[in-house]
Protein backbone atom coordinates (compact mmCIF):
# COMPACT_ATOMS: atom_id res chain seq x y z
CA UNK A 1 0.00 0.00 0.00
CA UNK A 2 2.78 2.45 0.92
CA UNK A 3 4.58 1.69 -2.35
CA UNK A 4 1.36 2.29 -4.29
CA UNK A 5 0.87 5.65 -2.59
CA UNK A 6 4.46 6.62 -3.26
CA UNK A 7 4.15 5.63 -6.91
CA UNK A 8 0.97 7.68 -7.21
CA UNK A 9 2.72 10.68 -5.71
CA UNK A 10 5.71 10.41 -8.02
CA UNK A 11 3.42 9.82 -11.00
CA UNK A 12 1.68 13.08 -10.18
CA UNK A 13 5.12 14.62 -10.14
CA UNK A 14 5.32 14.13 -13.90
CA UNK A 15 7.32 10.91 -14.32
CA UNK A 16 6.83 7.83 -16.46
CA UNK A 17 6.36 4.42 -14.84
CA UNK A 18 9.93 3.49 -15.82
CA UNK A 19 11.29 6.64 -14.16
CA UNK A 20 9.21 5.93 -11.07
CA UNK A 21 10.59 2.40 -10.73
CA UNK A 22 14.15 3.59 -11.36
CA UNK A 23 13.72 6.20 -8.62
CA UNK A 24 12.61 3.52 -6.16
CA UNK A 25 15.51 1.26 -7.07
CA UNK A 26 17.92 4.12 -6.37
CA UNK A 27 16.13 4.81 -3.09
CA UNK A 28 16.55 1.20 -1.99
CA UNK A 29 20.17 0.78 -3.09
CA UNK A 30 21.54 4.25 -2.28
CA UNK A 31 19.11 5.93 0.10
CA UNK A 32 21.32 8.93 0.81
CA UNK A 33 22.27 9.54 -2.82
CA UNK A 34 26.00 9.20 -2.15
CA UNK A 35 26.68 7.71 -5.57
CA UNK A 36 25.27 10.64 -7.55
CA UNK A 37 28.21 13.02 -7.06
CA UNK A 38 30.79 10.61 -5.67
CA UNK A 39 32.94 10.48 -8.81
CA UNK A 40 32.69 14.23 -9.43
CA UNK A 41 33.81 14.93 -5.87
CA UNK A 42 36.76 12.55 -6.17
CA UNK A 43 38.03 14.38 -9.26
CA UNK A 44 37.53 17.86 -7.82
CA UNK A 45 40.63 19.81 -6.89
CA UNK A 46 40.80 21.86 -3.65
CA UNK A 47 39.74 25.50 -3.92
CA UNK A 48 42.41 27.89 -5.17
CA UNK A 49 43.72 30.52 -2.72
CA UNK A 50 41.11 33.26 -2.42
CA UNK A 51 38.46 31.23 -4.23
CA UNK A 52 35.04 31.49 -2.62
CA UNK A 53 33.60 28.10 -3.52
CA UNK A 54 29.84 27.72 -3.04
CA UNK A 55 27.92 24.46 -2.79
CA UNK A 56 24.21 24.38 -3.65
CA UNK A 57 22.75 21.50 -1.62
CA UNK A 58 19.11 20.77 -2.30
CA UNK A 59 16.43 18.90 -4.16
CA UNK A 60 14.69 19.37 -7.53
CA UNK A 61 14.98 23.16 -7.36
CA UNK A 62 18.77 22.99 -7.59
CA UNK A 63 19.02 19.75 -9.56
CA UNK A 64 17.01 21.28 -12.42
CA UNK A 65 18.91 24.59 -12.43
CA UNK A 66 20.61 25.03 -15.79
CA UNK A 67 24.37 24.55 -16.04
CA UNK A 68 24.80 28.04 -17.50
CA UNK A 69 24.30 29.54 -14.02
CA UNK A 70 27.21 27.51 -12.61
CA UNK A 71 29.54 27.60 -15.61
CA UNK A 72 32.72 29.60 -15.06
CA UNK A 73 31.95 30.22 -11.39
CA UNK A 74 33.24 28.50 -8.26
CA UNK A 75 29.72 27.12 -7.74
CA UNK A 76 29.01 23.41 -7.33
CA UNK A 77 25.50 22.08 -7.87
CA UNK A 78 24.78 19.22 -5.51
CA UNK A 79 21.01 19.05 -5.92
CA UNK A 80 19.22 15.70 -6.21
CA UNK A 81 15.59 15.49 -7.30
CA UNK A 82 13.11 14.11 -4.77
CA UNK A 83 15.58 14.33 -1.88
CA UNK A 84 14.54 15.13 1.66
CA UNK A 85 16.44 16.76 4.51
CA UNK A 86 17.54 13.48 6.20
CA UNK A 87 19.01 12.29 2.91
CA UNK A 88 20.88 15.57 2.50
CA UNK A 89 22.19 15.20 6.03
CA UNK A 90 23.57 11.74 5.17
CA UNK A 91 25.58 13.15 2.27
CA UNK A 92 26.49 16.47 3.89
CA UNK A 93 30.05 15.43 4.72
CA UNK A 94 30.74 14.03 1.25
CA UNK A 95 28.94 16.67 -0.83
CA UNK A 96 29.67 19.76 1.28
CA UNK A 97 32.32 19.53 4.00
CA UNK A 98 34.83 17.52 1.95
CA UNK A 99 34.61 20.07 -0.89
CA UNK A 100 35.81 22.87 1.40
CA UNK A 101 33.40 25.59 0.28
CA UNK A 102 33.27 29.09 1.72
CA UNK A 103 29.46 29.02 1.57
CA UNK A 104 26.75 26.37 1.42
CA UNK A 105 23.20 27.13 0.32
CA UNK A 106 20.76 24.59 1.78
CA UNK A 107 17.31 24.26 0.25
CA UNK A 108 15.04 21.57 1.69
CA UNK A 109 11.60 20.98 3.12
CA UNK A 110 9.03 20.52 0.37
CA UNK A 111 9.81 16.87 -0.35
CA UNK A 112 9.81 16.16 3.40
CA UNK A 113 6.29 17.56 3.76
CA UNK A 114 5.25 15.67 0.61
CA UNK A 115 6.35 12.42 2.25
CA UNK A 116 8.92 11.18 -0.25
CA UNK A 117 10.93 9.50 2.53
CA UNK A 118 8.01 8.80 4.83
CA UNK A 119 6.01 11.00 7.22
CA UNK A 120 7.83 14.10 8.41
CA UNK A 121 6.99 16.99 10.71
CA UNK A 122 8.29 20.55 10.74
CA UNK A 123 10.24 19.72 13.88
CA UNK A 124 11.96 16.77 12.20
CA UNK A 125 12.91 18.87 9.18
CA UNK A 126 14.15 21.66 11.43
CA UNK A 127 16.34 19.21 13.36
CA UNK A 128 17.97 17.97 10.16
CA UNK A 129 18.59 21.49 8.90
CA UNK A 130 20.00 22.68 12.22
CA UNK A 131 22.37 19.70 12.29
CA UNK A 132 23.64 20.56 8.81
CA UNK A 133 24.07 24.19 9.83
CA UNK A 134 26.00 23.22 12.96
CA UNK A 135 28.27 20.92 10.94
CA UNK A 136 28.93 23.73 8.46
CA UNK A 137 29.73 26.17 11.26
CA UNK A 138 32.11 23.67 12.84
CA UNK A 139 34.06 23.56 9.57
CA UNK A 140 34.08 27.30 8.98
CA UNK A 141 31.48 27.26 6.20
CA UNK A 142 29.08 30.21 5.95
CA UNK A 143 25.41 29.20 5.66
CA UNK A 144 22.53 30.37 3.51
CA UNK A 145 19.13 28.79 4.14
CA UNK A 146 16.83 29.01 1.12
CA UNK A 147 13.07 28.98 1.52
CA UNK A 148 10.75 26.49 -0.10
CA UNK A 149 8.99 27.67 -3.25
CA UNK A 150 5.31 28.58 -3.64
CA UNK A 151 2.82 25.95 -4.76
CA UNK A 152 -0.56 26.14 -6.45
CA UNK A 153 -3.31 23.84 -7.68
CA UNK A 154 -2.24 24.03 -11.31
CA UNK A 155 0.03 21.07 -10.61
CA UNK A 156 -2.61 19.01 -8.84
CA UNK A 157 -4.36 18.99 -5.48
CA UNK A 158 -2.33 15.99 -4.33
CA UNK A 159 0.46 18.45 -3.54
CA UNK A 160 -1.52 21.35 -2.11
CA UNK A 161 -3.30 18.90 0.19
CA UNK A 162 0.01 17.47 1.41
CA UNK A 163 1.84 20.79 1.55
CA UNK A 164 -0.70 23.57 2.12
CA UNK A 165 0.51 27.14 1.77
CA UNK A 166 0.16 27.77 5.50
CA UNK A 167 2.56 24.93 6.28
CA UNK A 168 5.18 26.19 3.82
CA UNK A 169 4.84 29.79 4.98
CA UNK A 170 5.18 28.72 8.60
CA UNK A 171 8.29 26.67 7.88
CA UNK A 172 9.86 29.48 5.88
CA UNK A 173 9.11 31.80 8.78
CA UNK A 174 10.94 29.46 11.14
CA UNK A 175 13.99 29.45 8.84
CA UNK A 176 14.01 33.24 8.63
CA UNK A 177 13.85 33.58 12.42
CA UNK A 178 16.51 30.90 12.93
CA UNK A 179 18.87 32.70 10.54
CA UNK A 180 18.28 36.04 12.25
CA UNK A 181 18.98 34.63 15.71
CA UNK A 182 22.06 32.68 14.68
CA UNK A 183 23.77 35.02 12.22
CA UNK A 184 23.07 33.14 9.00
CA UNK A 185 21.64 34.37 5.70
CA UNK A 186 18.03 33.70 4.69
CA UNK A 187 17.25 33.44 0.97
CA UNK A 188 13.58 34.16 0.30
CA UNK A 189 12.73 32.46 -2.98
CA UNK A 190 9.12 32.07 -1.84
CA UNK A 191 8.44 35.78 -1.46
CA UNK A 192 10.01 36.68 -4.80
CA UNK A 193 8.31 33.95 -6.83
CA UNK A 194 4.92 34.35 -5.20
CA UNK A 195 4.50 37.71 -6.93
CA UNK A 196 6.45 36.86 -10.11
CA UNK A 197 4.69 36.18 -13.40
CA UNK A 198 5.01 32.93 -15.36
CA UNK A 199 7.82 31.58 -13.14
CA UNK A 200 6.61 27.98 -13.49
CA UNK A 201 4.98 25.77 -16.09
CA UNK A 202 3.45 23.29 -13.67
CA UNK A 203 2.80 25.24 -10.49
CA UNK A 204 5.70 23.62 -8.66
CA UNK A 205 9.06 23.72 -10.42
CA UNK A 206 10.78 26.85 -11.77
CA UNK A 207 11.13 27.37 -15.49
CA UNK A 208 13.72 29.61 -17.17
CA UNK A 209 11.82 32.73 -16.10
CA UNK A 210 11.70 31.47 -12.53
CA UNK A 211 15.41 30.80 -12.39
CA UNK A 212 16.02 34.26 -13.87
CA UNK A 213 14.27 35.67 -10.79
CA UNK A 214 16.18 33.39 -8.43
CA UNK A 215 19.66 34.01 -9.86
CA UNK A 216 20.25 37.56 -8.54
CA UNK A 217 18.71 36.59 -5.20
CA UNK A 218 21.19 33.73 -4.85
CA UNK A 219 24.11 35.96 -5.83
CA UNK A 220 23.04 38.57 -3.28
CA UNK A 221 22.70 35.94 -0.56
CA UNK A 222 26.17 34.57 -1.31
CA UNK A 223 27.69 38.05 -1.06
CA UNK A 224 25.86 38.66 2.22
CA UNK A 225 27.05 35.37 3.67
CA UNK A 226 30.65 36.05 2.69
CA UNK A 227 30.50 39.45 4.36
CA UNK A 228 29.47 37.95 7.71
CA UNK A 229 32.17 37.50 10.33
Amino acid sequence: MKLAIALLAISAYGQTVEEELAAHVRLLTDWGGLVRYGSDNAELKPPKPGENRVVFLGDDVFDNWGEEFFAGKPYLNRGISKQTSPQMLVRFRQDVIALKPAVVIIQAGFNDFAGFAGPSTEGMIADNIMTMVELAKLHGIKVVLASTLPLNDSFGKIWTERTPAGKLIGFNGWMREYCTKNGHTFLDFYGALRTAKAWTNDGLRPNAAGYAVMKPLAEKAIAEALSRR
